[in-house]
């Protein structure tokens, strides 16, 4: 099954849209239902924190909306797409070409340079050497970490680390960037630094969606969806932190 459209959407569809998703674990008397029906719209070029207790559905609703899990019911369209129709390979083709993953540990092989850190995903397709490194330098130029690709990720600051991630997430071009507590692992100032880039990238165009348990962080978002006992309990419109376009990591 193809992961692509038979024609263009409807002008005006969301990006993602979700209607009546569940998402149930086990069966019989130890099933527990994560989500319970949730109805959810994403326009394109938004950045949406996603909040909650623990427990909330928060997570599930990012792991199927990130294609690393399926809803157990409901309808999960992305760009016209009904991804709850299509098989492994093609969530994986759409994965792969659509979406960018950014993780509290920044999951960085530890004895590869930066460079070759962010040229992971291009490699995963095939892309030819000479791109995959003129693309992956120029992503982490993106981030801020030009003059830093040699360095292996235990010569790097915590934020620095997180940056390279963002590269690697980003070196694909791709049109959603999920990010699942993003600055969980820095102190508040490098947690502001990595929010000033998400937000830097969303204004160059690429739609975000951050699951966050700090109120700071999710101030940087155009808007909060709170869950709670796996459904959308608010939808909260919100003039995000302005900040201006994060310079050069310097330490």
């Amino acid at each position: 099954m193809s992961p692509a459209p038979a024609e263009a959407p409807p002008a005006g569809q969301p990006l993602i849209r979700l209607r009546g998703v569940t998402k149930t674990y086990g069966q019989g008397a130890i099933a527990f239902q994560a989500l319970r029906g949730v109805d959810l719209d994403v326009q394109r070029g938004e950045f949406v924190a996603i909040m909650g207790p623990s427990g909330s559905g928060k997570s599930t609703v990012m792991n199927i909306m990130g294609c690393l899990d399926t809803p157990s019911s409901g309808e999960y369209l992305f760009d016209g797409i009904h991804v709850e129709r299509l098989d492994r390979d093609a969530r994986a083709l759409l994965r792969r070409h659509q979406l960018g993953f950014v993780f509290q540990g920044f999951n960085l092989l530890a004895r590869t340079s930066a460079q070759e850190n962010v040229e992971l995903p291009l490699l995963y397709r095939g892309t030819p050497a000479a791109e995959r490194h003129t693309a992956s330098r120029a992503a982490l130029a993106q981030v801020g970490l030009n003059g830093w690709e040699d360095h292996t990720p235990g010569e790097l600051s915590g934020g620095q680390q997180q940056r390279v991630a963002i590269a690697r997430a980003i070196v694909t071009q791709p049109a959603v960037l999920l990010a699942d507590e993003p600055t969980g692992n820095l102190d508040s100032a490098r947690g502001a630094e990595i929010m000033a880039l998400l937000s830097e990238l969303n204004r160059q165009g690429i739609t975000v969606l951050m699951v966050t348990h700090e109120p700071d962080m999710a101030a940087w978002a155009h808007r909060v969806v709170h869950f709670r006992d796996g459904q959308l309990e608010r939808d909260e419109a919100q003039t995000p932190v302005q900040a201006a376009r994060p310079s050069e990591e310097k330490a």
